[in-house]
């Protein structure tokens, strides 16, 4: 018997023409009136409640940062919320190893599941829920050039003596656009390799520093705050508007790991943020003309909100931040400043405050996702040994959460039964709905192609032919085998749902947003044993450009709370 189709829908996006039609792809199906397979669906998942698993790495440190190990599960103590929580989840890394087995990465079946599951695949050497998917972040806009060679130096050795084969690490790079320089790789050097590319950049610092001292000269200079405030104004401006595009490229840096399986982490690389863009300058006007109304207008330029946005999504989204304040041991300038001015009432505080000013962002972006800052120093190799020591010696924690997608953001408070000890974690999580989840685990399997695939889903893409507009119409097909899909006894029949996931980036790097297509699968009970050794099938037709294209598709079986994701590279025509 032919699929048949229960609907149809027409989605455009970015220039792409989707028709979509969902089919069942039985030989043992028979035709189902569409009304009431909505309405038992309706009737059946409306009592759905999705449970999700939060995982949190805990680093427990004694006085001195030297890792404490030999805990168990009955050590620890769980709250969301300020709420105890029960740790279903415990896996353990001591130097570099797992100790010990982890418990299941998702919540038990619920108990109507008639289907048994095939056994899944042997697991690596390290689950993939615990592999380190780690970004080299070089912030070329936000650092001088001697500084940063002088630290890449180190993170050269680091790389060289830290890395295990089992780690992934990508390196990107910011000047005021954020440019991949390598896509993740388990090689090392290749990403050593690649940092020597960057050692002739000039960055903007440089500029940034003189236009800060200029501005110096002329409050040293001035006769009256109105004849300088502007130019302070000016500056702190300019300086906002430059920090909220780093900021920005975090966030699209941070939102794209999204998806990611596993730990992820960011090692982030420059001279420093300002929370506060231009507050060293408004102090130095304070201090020349002792007019207390100045520091309030430095608020205007608080930058606090968009820090606390860009931790929020980095816990949520299972990422920590490393800093490493390049400029190492700082010194003053100010006074030199005011030395060549031939006078003034500077002191080292105006220069003390910008320090200030420019770690404290690096600080909390650091140790409220459960990472640490590296600074007031000019040689981050012991700092760099640190962080190996948590990527190699730390507790995950998992406890199921019914809150967790909710879309509000919740606090994680762990706590450890031994006197003396320091523990660190990511201070909390904002939930995430299921929609949102695969919407993520698509976009990160098109942009970084780690594919994980429970489901057994298989992607066709045939012969596009030429349409509308020079496009090209292109069938797609994803199937999933059915004794992969969790099926519910209804009466005289089995009843299932999947949800498909869809989205497309051509070669520049534009992407579609992503489409969501629920599907009821309803299964005859006499036809079952047929049907389990078949595929339920998903076709699609689009619309693509002319070039190289990359689909993407996820694929979530609801009851069993089972995603797999996927990615496949097509040409499209003769271009």
């Amino acid at each position: 018997m032919k699929p048949r189709f229960f609907k149809g829908v027409l989605v455009t996006v970015a220039g792409w023409t989707l028709t979509i039609g969902v089919c069942g792809s039985l030989a043992a199906q028979v035709p189902v009136d569409q009304a009431q397979a909505e309405a038992a669906s309706e009737e059946f998942f409306s009592e759905t409640v999705n449970v999700n698993v939060v995982n949190v790495e805990v680093y427990v440190t004694d006085k001195k940062g030297h890792p404490i190990t030999g805990l168990t599960q009955d050590d620890f103590r769980v709250f969301e919320d300020k709420r105890p929580v029960a740790v279903t989840n415990f896996y353990v890394m001591e130097e570099g190893r797992s100790v010990g087995a982890e418990a299941a990465e998702s919540p038990p079946e619920a108990p109507q599941v008639a289907v048994e599951r095939s056994a899944p695949d042997a697991s690596p050497s390290i689950p993939e829920q615990q592999r380190l998917s780690l970004v080299l972040y070089i912030d070329n806009f936000n650092i001088r050039p001697f500084n940063r060679n002088r630290v890449l130096k180190r993170v050269r050795q680091f790389l060289a003596e830290h890395l295990d084969r089992d780690d992934r690490v990508m390196l990107v790079s910011y000047e005021r656009t954020l440019t991949v320089r390598h896509p993740f790789t388990s090689d090392p050097r290749l990403i050593s390799s690649a940092l020597f590319d960057l050692e002739d950049n000039v960055g903007h610092a440089m500029t940034k520093d003189s236009d800060r001292e200029e501005v110096l000269e002329a409050i040293v200079e001035a006769d009256s705050l109105g004849e300088v405030e502007w130019r302070v104004r000016q500056y702190a401006e300019t300086e906002y508007n430059d920090l909220s595009f780093t900021i920005d490229a975090m966030r699209e840096l941070v939102g794209s790991l999204g998806g990611l399986p596993g730990r992820k982490a960011i090692l982030y690389v420059s001279d420093g943020l300002a929370m506060k863009p231009g507050e060293d300058l408004y102090h130095a006007l304070l201090r020349k003309f002792s007019d207390s109304s100045v520091l309030s207008r430095s608020n205007d330029y608080m930058a606090a909100r968009r820090f606390n946005e860009l931790v929020a999504r980095a816990n949520s989204n299972r990422v920590s931040f490393y800093t490493i304040d390049a400029a190492g041991l700082r010194i003053s300038s100010s006074v030199s400043v005011t030395s060549r001015s031939g006078g003034g009432n500077f002191d080292t505080l105006v220069d003390s405050i910008n320090f200030s000013n420019l770690q404290s962002t690096i600080r909390m972006m650091a140790e409220e996702t459960g990472g640490f800052a590296i600074v007031n120093t000019n040689d981050p190799t012991s700092g760099l040994n640190r962080m190996a020591g948590d990527f190699n010696n730390y507790y995950s924690l998992g406890y199921p959460s019914t809150a967790s997608e909710d879309g509000r953001y919740h606090r994680i408070k762990v706590e450890v039964d031994r006197p003396g000890v320091k523990v660190r974690h990511r201070e909390g999580y904002r939930g995430k709905s299921s929609f949102t989840r695969m919407a993520d685990g698509t976009t990160s399997t098109l942009l970084y192609g780690f594919e994980r695939n429970p489901m057994a889903v298989s992607l066709a893409v045939g012969t596009g032919n030429p349409g509308e507009g020079g496009h090209y119409v292109v069938p797609m097909e994803i199937r999933v085998p059915l004794d992969k899909v969790v099926l519910i006894p209804r009466s005289d029949f089995h009843h299932g749902r999947v949800k498909v996931y869809f989205s497309a980036m051509d070669e520049t790097g534009g992407m579609s947003d992503v489409q969501e297509m629920p599907v009821d699968i309803r299964i005859p009970s006499d036809e079952l044993e047929d049907a389990l050794g078949r595929s339920w099938a998903h076709r699609v037709e689009v619309q693509m450009r002319v070039g190289n294209q990359r689909i993407g598709v996820g694929v979530r079986d609801e009851m069993g709370a089972t995603e797999s994701f996927l990615a496949r590279a097509v040409t499209i025509g003769s271009g």
